[in-house]
């Protein structure tokens, strides 16, 4: 049955509006309005020395010949490390819980783990143009064999960005080969870029759009979609949240994955004082 995972989808979205209602009383409680803002800057560089969980809410509809939908909650913490005066570490993980059901067929339903990933980056501190660079990792957590590769992967990431005040537009990009795993499962040879662009206000509340796109070299797929934001910080006590949500416009992709239409909300519980 599908009906429960759109109901929860659906009230999913109603609490993510009730929270961009509340981001107005979080700034008014600021008495720097500007503080909110310089957090939601930080937040939107991906190097930033800030500690924070985002739980990002992914949910498409009519993938492939079956009509098939799939909601995935990648939980991406974020936790940086002092290296140097002039150096630190920003380690990203990914680990994604998926429900599917009519992707590998008609009435199928697969759930659990799929495939994680982490990335280091290497970031100097700058101001104005940004940098970080590292290896990023495919790690094989999958709980069921279709929802990942058995195949451990390694490879370069960079990020390259530029932020002044209330501005931020850059890219992150990944490539990562398998080396090691079951060798009957088809190798990995994948290419992952996201192009963003956000601008921030003084109530910390932000705008954005970005593009995904991710090129698997051994099927010789694409897969782009264009995907806008609206967003704002908010506090549960003193638990600093910033939210997002965002349409996820297919643009390219084959049709055995491709979805007619997503879904994307985020929630991130941030620590500035980490």
């Amino acid at each position: 049955m599908k009906l429960p995972m759109c109901s929860i989808s659906i009230k999913y979205v109603f609490i993510v509006f009730g929270f961009l209602l509340n981001f107005a009383g979080y700034a008014q409680e600021e008495k720097a309005g500007a503080s909110a803002q310089e957090l939601a800057d930080k937040l939107a560089n991906p190097v930033a020395s800030l500690i924070s969980v985002p739980l990002q809410n992914n949910l498409n509809y009519g993938i492939g010949p079956f009509n098939g939908s799939k909601y995935t909650i990648n939980i991406q913490p974020v936790v940086p490390f002092k290296l140097s005066d002039n150096l630190n570490l920003i380690t990203r993980y990914i680990l994604p819980v998926v429900d599917q059901r009519d992707i590998t067929g008609e009435n199928t339903h697969e759930f659990g783990l799929s495939d994680a990933t982490v990335t280091a980056f290497f970031a100097p501190k700058t101001k104005g143009l940004i940098f970080g660079f590292g290896p990023a990792f495919l790690v094989p957590t999958a709980t069921e064999k279709v929802l990942g590769t058995e195949k451990f992967g390694i490879g370069p990431s960079v990020l390259v960005m530029h932020q002044g005040k209330g501005l931020s537009v850059g890219f992150l990009a990944n490539q990562i080969w398998s080396v090691a795993g079951k060798e009957e499962r088809a190798d990995v040879n994948s290419f992952y870029t996201q192009i963003f662009l956000s601008h921030s206000y003084k109530s910390g509340a932000s705008l954005g759009v970005n593009a995904e796109i991710t090129q698997n070299w051994e099927a010789n797929t694409t897969m782009i979609s264009l995907n806008p934001s609206v967003g704002g910080i908010t506090k549960f006590g003193d638990q600093i949240v910033q939210f997002s949500i965002q349409p996820l416009i297919p643009i390219v992709g084959p049709h055995e994955s491709r979805p007619d239409w997503g879904l994307r909300a985020v929630v991130a519980f941030v620590f500035p004082g980490s």
